[in-house]
C-alpha cells in the first residue's frame, strides 16, 4: 500500500464516526433473522438454487462447538467440555445433518471451499477429523483445486498433527494467537508460549500449506502499546501470509464468558486506539497490505490479488476470494446462505441434536432477502471490499437510477465527503486513506434496518 493510502488516525474523525456498527459479514445482518424462516423455507431456497440455469458451486462450513477451557474474551458459540466422547457424538449428529441436507443439492455442484471453525476444530482428534473429511467427501463432490481450511488452537495440535492435516487435504490454516504477552494470556485464560506457536506455524509452512494466517485481538485486559508491539514484531518475524487484527468488543450483557474479565484491566480507549494505529503502521512498514477493517496480507497473497481485481467478497468467514458460491453450513449456530436466503441452525447443542434425532433439519431462524435487501447487500459489499462504489454498475445490474433510489443516503454522505473520508468521482465515489478506517460507517448509510429503528443498538462493536 502506498503512503497515500495510510490513514492518519484523526482523533476528531474517530470521535465523530468511530461508534458502533455491524461488521457486514451479511446483509441484512443476523440481528434481523427471525423464526418465521423455517426448515421448509430452507428446502425451498435449495430447490430454487438447483433450478437456476447455472447453479452456483458450493462453500461448506462446519461449526465444531467444543473447547476444553474458556477464553474469557470469547463471543463464539461454544461448549466447554473435557468429555472423551463429545467429539464422536458430534460426528454421529453431523452425519445425520449431512444425510438430511446434502442430497437436496444437485450432484453436479462441486465444493470449491471448506472451512472448519468453532469453538476449536482441533478439539477433535486427528482420527476424528479424518472421519469428518470422509463424511463430507461421501456426501459432496470436491473440486480438485478446492480451498480447504481450518482454525487451530496451537495448544491442541503439534507438528505431527499438522502433517496429518495436510495429508487429509487441508491447504489453508488459521492459527489463533490473540497475544503473546504472558500477562495478557493469563488475564484472558489462554496461555501458550511463543515456541509452541512458532513450531505449529513452521510445520504448516514446511508441509506446504498454501496460506497461513494468524489471528490477533487488540483491546484485551493488560494490553499496552509496548507489550503488543513486541507481539507484532514476533509475528512479523514468523512471516504469516495473512494477519487478522480483531477489535475486541466487550459486550458482557451478550456473552457470559466476558463477565469473568476484570474490566478495570481493559486498556483505555486512547491506549486501544494507539495499539491499533501503531500495529497498522508497523504492518504496512513490514510490507503487508491493508485489505480492509482488520485484515492484512502479503502482496502476493490471493486475497490481495482478489481485492485488486475486484473479485474479493465478504461473508461469515470475513474477507474471501471465493464469490458467487452458495454457503452450506453444518453444526450448532452455523449460518447458511443459499441464493437470497439465510438459514441459521439452533444455537444450543442440545436443541441441534434433538432436531436431528427427530429427523428434522435443525433450522431455527433465518431470512429471505427482498429485492431492496439484495441491492443494498451488493452496495455494502462493494464498499467493504473495494473501498469504492460504481453507481453505473448498480444501475446496470438492477435497472434503477442510483441517485434517485439512494437520494437520502447520498445526501447523508455529503458530510463524510466534506470530512475527507470519501471523494466523489464521475462514476460514484472512492474511499480515501482516512476513510479506510471507517468502511463500516460509510456502509451503514445504506443499511435500511439501522435507519428504521434502534433494535440493533448495543449489539455491535465499535468501528474504531
Amino acid at each position: 500500500m502506498s503512503e497515500l493510502m495510510r490513514p492518519t488516525f484523526d482523533s476528531q474523525l474517530i470521535e465523530k464516526y468511530g461508534g458502533e456498527g455491524p461488521r457486514y459479514t451479511s446483509y441484512p445482518t443476523a440481528v434481523q433473522f427471525n423464526d418465521q424462516f423455517t426448515e421448509a423455507s430452507y428446502r425451498d431456497a435449495i430447490r430454487e438454487s438447483n433450478e437456476l440455469p447455472i447453479p452456483p458451486a458450493l462453500s461448506l462450513y462446519i461449526h465444531v462447538p467444543f473447547c476444553t477451557s474458556p477464553c474469557f474474551y470469547c463471543a463464539c458459540n461454544r461448549v466447554i467440555t473435557r468429555s472423551a466422547t463429545a467429539g464422536q457424538e458430534f460426528l454421529v449428529s453431523l452425519e445425520k445433518e449431512l444425510r438430511l441436507t446434502a442430497p437436496r443439492f444437485d450432484d453436479d455442484r462441486p465444493v470449491r471451499q471448506l472451512h472448519l471453525g468453532g469453538g476449536t476444530p482441533t478439539f477433535l482428534s486427528t482420527e476424528q477429523i479424518r472421519q469428518l473429511m470422509a463424511l463430507l467427501r461421501s456426501h459432496f463432490h470436491f473440486a480438485a483445486d478446492a480451498e480447504i481450511g481450518l482454525e487451530v488452537d496451537p495448544r491442541t495440535v503439534d507438528p505431527a498433527g499438522i502433517r496429518e492435516l495436510k495429508a487429509m487435504g487441508f491447504n489453508r490454516i488459521s492459527i489463533g494467537i490473540q497475544d503473546l504477552d504472558p500477562k495478557v494470556q493469563k488475564a484472558v485464560n489462554r496461555i501458550h508460549d511463543t515456541a509452541l506457536v512458532s513450531s505449529v506455524l513452521g510445520a504448516a509452512r514446511g508441509v506446504g500449506f498454501g496460506s497461513i494466517s494468524i489471528d490477533l485481538i487488540y483491546g484485551l485486559p493488560m494490553q499496552t502499546t509496548a507489550g503488543f508491539a513486541k507481539t507484532i514484531e514476533t509475528v512479523i518475524n514468523m512471516q504469516p501470509d495473512r494477519i487478522s487484527l480483531f477489535n475486541y468488543a466487550h459486550l458482557p450483557h451478550l456473552f457470559k464468558a466476558q463477565r469473568q474479565l476484570d474490566e478495570s484491566l481493559l486498556p483505555t480507549p486512547a491506549t486501544k486506539l494507539a495499539i491499533f494505529r501503531n500495529t497498522l503502521n508497523r504492518l504496512l512498514d513490514a510490507g503487508y497490505e491493508f485489505i480492509g477493517m482488520d485484515h492484512f496480507a502479503k502482496p502476493d497473497d490471493s486475497l490481495v490479488k482478489a481485492k485488486k481485481n475486484g473479485t474479493m467478497v465478504r461473508n461469515f468467514q470475513g474477507y474471501s476470494t471465493h464469490g458467487g458460491l452458495d454457503l452450506v453450513s453444518f453444526g450448532p449456530s452455523a449460518i447458511s446462505q443459499v441464493g437470497d436466503s439465510f438459514a441459521q441452525n439452533h444455537r444450543k447443542l442440545e436443541d441441534w441434536n434433538i432436531s436431528l434425532l427427530e429427523g428434522r433439519m435443525p433450522v431455527a431462524r433465518g431470512l429471505t432477502r427482498t429485492t431492496d435487501d439484495r441491492i443494498r447487500a451488493d452496495v455494502i459489499e462493494r464498499i467493504m471490499c473495494d473501498g469504492a462504489l460504481d453507481f453505473h454498475g448498480v444501475e446496470r445490474d438492477y435497472q434503477l437510477v442510483f441517485r434517485r433510489y439512494f437520494a437520502s443516503e447520498l445526501e447523508q454522505l455529503e458530510e463524510m465527503a466534506g470530512d475527507g473520508l470519501i471523494e466523489w468521482t464521475e462514476q460514484g465515489f472512492a474511499v480515501t486513506a482516512d476513510g479506510l478506517l471507517f468502511l463500516r460507517a460509510i456502509a451503514r448509510h445504506f443499511d435500511a434496518y439501522l435507519s428504521s429503528g434502534s433494535k440493533s443498538r448495543g449489539r455491535f462493536s465499535r468501528i474504531v
